[in-house]
């Protein structure tokens, strides 16, 4: 911590003079309001004076060509206050102040708030309440949409960014929320793609809003992210949702689709009583738990023996997308662990469900977006370390794979 010098000991003592209450500090005619007003007009002076080139009243400024022109009034607010300043001007209109800029109203720090609570799922009015209640900072609603507009083109400049040519793994999944974009509730699915690169990392791709999933949606996000870049990817680890293996398939004809098992062994078990899930289960957890393909296949001929008569739904679902279920026994332990399971993108759908769990139905397809960028932003911040085991993973891929694909 900073020690204060025996001089600023000595300037506190005496601005300090005279301040008998609280209020006489911190009021609304205080001593820090005062104190804020006259730093920020003190540095608005010396920017003027930078930008002439010579100090008030002086003679250098004689026949320079631009002088000071009176000053103009304006109403800015903090992080914990809002008070009127003085800006100056030049004759020539050519100034730019920087602290406080042309029609900027706030100084640094309400931005940010405001970007923070929007990122955790707090509406346009919570945020206001929020900062009314923590700060005494009095915002509108439609100050607060001013200022999380400012990320709309952050949003434009992340999701048409570059890629790099190989992501081996892609995992892909989609996240329900509600709509009032043209009038009634309408629920629209965000869909992430997230993807692992060659150093392990974790990266979002981006983000795609559709009332309607389906083959023309999905071959669009695949061909976006070969425009952006990416050249190939080995495994794309999917939730089956309509029309997008036959997608990616297309685009990348080289990757490898593998159905999460765990959302299948979900969807399973919906036909099945509750009483009898946990057998159910357990005789699925035999098939994709197998050590090879073989054993795979004879687990699931025991399976159907056992409970296709009960519930014939299940078996015909597995042999229908088995292909695309059974991609990762191609693969060592190392690299199944990753692959058979959208696991890695579902923790990152967990967390903005409980950012948006209290949240109704979103007023545009844009404030989705918003929230959604800046709470992945939040989110991606912790991922420092690449996925266990990926150097071994990665040199297994060589081995299946090929150098000349793996290695560009």
């Amino acid at each position: 911590m900073t020690s204060v010098t025996k001089k600023q000991e000595a300037l506190l003592d005496e601005l300090l003079k005279g301040c008998e209450k609280p209020e006489d500090i911190l009021g609304e005619h205080g001593l820090m309001r005062a104190l804020q007003k006259r730093l920020v007009e003190r540095v608005l002076e010396g920017e003027l004076t930078e930008e002439l080139g010579y100090e008030a009243h002086a003679p250098s400024g004689h026949g320079s060509g631009n002088s000071r022109n009176g000053k103009t009034r304006k109403t800015i607010q903090t992080a914990t206050d809002q008070f009127e300043i003085e800006v100056p001007r030049d004759r020539n209109n050519v100034f730019e102040p920087q602290l406080v800029k042309k029609r900027q109203r706030r100084l640094p720090g309400i931005d940010e708030k405001v970007l923070a609570l929007y990122a955790r799922g707090y509406s346009t009015r919570e945020i206001e309440g929020q900062l009314e209640e923590l700060y005494g900072i009095d915002l509108s609603p439609s100050l607060v949409s001013t200022i999380t507009d400012q990320v709309k083109e952050d949003i434009d400049a992340w999701q048409n960014r570059p890629l790099e040519p190989i992501y081996p793994i892609l995992y892909f999944d989609a996240l329900v929320v509600k709509s009032r974009q043209d009038g009634p509730s309408k629920n629209k699915a965000v869909h992430v793609a997230l993807g692992i690169n060659m150093d392990g990392e974790k990266v979002l791709l981006g983000l795609w809003m559709t009332e309607n999933e389906g083959a023309s949606f999905w071959l669009s996000v695949f061909t976006e992210l070969k425009n952006r870049g990416v050249e190939d990817c080995f495994i794309a680890c999917v939730d089956g949702l309509k029309g997008l293996p036959e997608a990616i398939e297309t685009v990348f004809p080289q990757t490898q689709v593998q159905l999460c098992i765990v959302h299948k062994v979900r969807s399973s078990l919906k036909y099945v009583p509750w009483k009898e899930r946990k057998a159910v289960a357990a005789d699925l957890r035999a098939v994709y738990g197998a050590a090879t393909l073989k054993e795979a296949e004879n687990a699931f001929t025991r399976f159907g023996d056992k409970w296709d008569e009960k519930y014939p739904a299940i078996s015909p679902s597995w042999k229908a997308d088995w292909d695309r279920l059974t991609v990762f026994f191609d693969y060592p332990p190392a690299i199944r662990r990753v692959i058979y399971t959208t696991n890695a993108i579902e923790s990152l759908n967990y967390s903005l469900r409980r950012l948006l769990k209290n949240r109704g139905a979103f007023p545009t397809d844009e404030s989705i977006m918003k929230v959604f960028y800046l709470a992945l932003k939040n989110i991606s911040k912790k991922w420092t370390m690449p996925i266990q085991n990926w150097k071994q993973a990665l040199n297994q891929f060589v081995i299946i794979l090929g150098s000349e694909r793996v290695i560009l």
